[in-house]
C-alpha cells in the first residue's frame, strides 16, 4: 500500500490520504528522492526495489532529481484539510514542496512553465480598464432615471413646451 502511494504522489505531487498513512509515506518518497539525487543505476535500481514503478523511479531521477539537487531534505509537506465524513479520519493532503501546480487566487490549478523559474503573480489591472469591464458586463443598458420609457421599451418624448 505505501509503495502504491508513494508512486501516487511521485505521479500525481499531490495525493489526498489520512495523516498516518501520509506519516509513512512521507518516509519513503524521501529516501527515493534522496536516492534520485545520486543519480547512479545502484540507486535508481534500490529505488525500482523500494516502489516497484519503474515510470515513477523514471519521473524521480529525470525530473524531481534536479528540481531538489539543492534542497538537503524535506521535500514533502502535508496539510490537513478536516476529517472524513464516514469515520472520521484525520485527513490531509500529501505533496511535494516544489510541485509544478500553482494554486491561482480563485481556486483554479494551473501549471508552472518550469519549477526554478520564480512564481510571479499577473499585476492587477488598472483601475480605468476595470470600471471599463464592469461596464460591458451587463446584457442589457441601465435606463436613467431622467429617461422616462414608454411600455414599448423606447424613450418617451418630452414636451418642452410646458
Amino acid at each position: 500500500m505505501l509503495a502504491n502511494q508513494a508512486c501516487s504522489l511521485i505521479l500525481e505531487e499531490r495525493i489526498q490520504t489520512t495523516v498516518p498513512k501520509a506519516k509513512e509515506t512521507r518516509r519513503l518518497v524521501e529516501k527515493v528522492i534522496t536516492l534520485g539525487k545520486s543519480g547512479t543505476l545502484h540507486h535508481r535500481r534500490l529505488a525500482i526495489s523500494k516502489i516497484r514503478s519503474v515510470p515513477a523511479v523514471r519521473k524521480v531521477f529525470d525530473d524531481l532529481a534536479a528540481r531538489f539537487m539543492e534542497r538537503k531534505g524535506g521535500y514533502t509537506r502535508i496539510i490537513r484539510v478536516g476529517t472524513r465524513a464516514g469515520d472520521a479520519a484525520d485527513m490531509c493532503l500529501l505533496e511535494l514542496v516544489e510541485s509544478g501546480v500553482v494554486v491561482t487566487p480563485q481556486g483554479e490549478t494551473a501549471p508552472v512553465a518550469s519549477a526554478a523559474a520564480p512564481v510571479t503573480t499577473a499585476p492587477a489591472a488598472a483601475p480605468e480598464e476595470s470600471i471599463v469591464a464592469e461596464e460591458t458586463l451587463g446584457d442589457e443598458p441601465e435606463a436613467s432615471i431622467e429617461e422616462p420609457l414608454t411600455e414599448s421599451g423606447e424613450e418617451a418624448e418630452e414636451d418642452e413646451t410646458k
